[in-house]
């Protein structure tokens, strides 16, 4: 693993060209496995997530590569949800070592090529494979998937992706292959034209997800309710939000395979389990983490607890570095009855001193707590049965957050 995350000195390469020398040395598995492939901003992992539920309802044997990892990196490659073995990692890397060294392959370059050479060594029936950063150069396009999925598309990244959101959505657009069907979400009407541009040159057949086709729509603190043409289901993951990731995977898993019930995919819904999205940690009090770390998602869950409970939640916020706070300053100011910001040494995150005075510049109070422990504490200790508690802002936190509240993800299984 020290090895692999030394690969990112070498940053993030654009293009593809590493990616398919290595996977060239590794006798292209990409080409051994079907596969859903998604893009998009937010959702991207919960719809990922959903898929893999609803395949493995549904009897196939199912990869999934996702990004980044809660607790540890073998999360991110998994067959029938358990996570790929610290051997086939050590494996990987000792066989391929000269070829990643000789190509200079970066750590996703790498990690996709170790991925892909997994699902095909363990025969899966589909793989669902979510791209790591925009979708046109992203590692993962090389993959000529059975359908491709595109979420809603905001403003992120925007050091590599730039600020204007034609420009990302044409990025994440990348991902629409020739005559390859595309479930898309319902976007802004001028990420929608450059999409469908892309969609039409590339004979690619689009079923869009109005939004408008939902019915009985219903928040709980438990799950989410909804009815999709007529059909009733509920996903174990909360908010409206979550309901557009949901008929994203409805409508992929109709394309993928017309066989597979309505049945099948209601209980895919309501078995999917996604850690670290307003996910519930205590049976006592209404305590969630989320790892929303950009303004739309930070306001998303904001709004889904609004939409809950009648009063504002106490809040305990970590930021990496590169955030941009001025975009999600206006998400938090008055949203919240208390706020407290913290960090976790030598993550990446940002100082809870540092970040409580880059906040007073945009006139919200925070207090800063640097004991992550403490800062727990405080949440436990002043969430009620009507004003809950929220642990957001990156997934760096969620190994403290599940050893604070006695969660076992040692193995990473979903």
């Amino acid at each position: 693993m020290e090895y692999l995350y030394n690969l990112q000195r070498l940053g993030i390469k654009v293009g593809l060209e590493h990616t398919e020398q290595l996977l060239a040395e590794c006798g292209n598995p990409q080409n051994k496995f079907r596969s859903i492939h998604i893009a998009g901003t937010n959702g991207k992992g919960s719809t990922a997530a959903m898929l893999f539920s609803i395949f493995r309802e549904a009897g196939y044997k199912v990869g999934l590569y996702t990004s980044p990892h809660l607790l540890r990196f073998n999360e991110r490659i998994r067959v029938n949800g358990v996570p790929i073995a610290d051997m086939n990692i050590v494996d990987f890397v000792d066989k391929y070592k000269p070829a990643i060294e000789k190509i200079q392959s970066t750590f996703f370059e790498t990690t996709t090529a170790l991925a892909f050479s997994y699902f095909a060594e363990q025969n899966v029936d589909v793989a669902i494979i979510e791209t790591g950063l925009g979708g046109r150069l992203d590692s993962t396009n090389v993959l000529m998937p059975d359908v491709t999925v595109i979420t809603a598309i905001t403003a992120d990244h925007t050091e590599i992706l730039g600020n204007d959101l034609r420009k990302i959505a044409f990025e994440k657009g990348g991902i629409i292959k020739e005559s390859i069907p595309l479930i898309l979400a319902q976007q802004v009407k001028e990420v929608e034209k450059v999409l469908l541009d892309i969609a039409v040159a590339r004979n690619s057949n689009v079923t869009i997800c109005k939004k408008d086709a939902l019915t009985n729509l219903k928040l709980t603190q438990a799950g989410t309710f909804f009815e999709w043409e007529s059909d009733k289901f509920k996903t174990t993951l909360i908010g409206e939000h979550q309901v557009y990731n949901a008929i994203l995977a409805i409508e992929a898993t109709k394309v993928f395979d017309k066989e597979i019930s309505g049945d099948t995919i209601a209980k895919g819904l309501n078995n999917t389990n996604w850690p670290g999205r307003l996910q519930l940690l205590s049976n006592t009090k209404p305590i969630y983490y989320d790892v929303a770390h950009n303004p739309h998602g930070i306001e998303v869950i904001i709004n889904t607890l609004a939409k809950i409970f009648t009063e504002k939640p106490i809040g305990l916020m970590a930021l990496k570095a590169e955030k941009e706070l001025a975009k999600i300053a206006p998400k938090l100011k008055n949203n919240f009855a208390r706020l407290i910001v913290t960090s976790v040494p030598n993550s990446g995150l940002m100082e809870a001193s540092t970040l409580k005075r880059s906040l007073v510049k945009y006139g919200i109070s925070a207090e800063p707590e640097t004991n992550i422990s403490k800062a727990f504490q405080i949440i436990k200790q002043e969430a009620t049965n009507t004003v809950p508690g929220i642990i957001f802002g990156s997934h760096y936190i969620g190994k403290a957050v599940f050893e604070k509240f006695g969660f076992s993800f040692d193995n990473g299984v979903i």
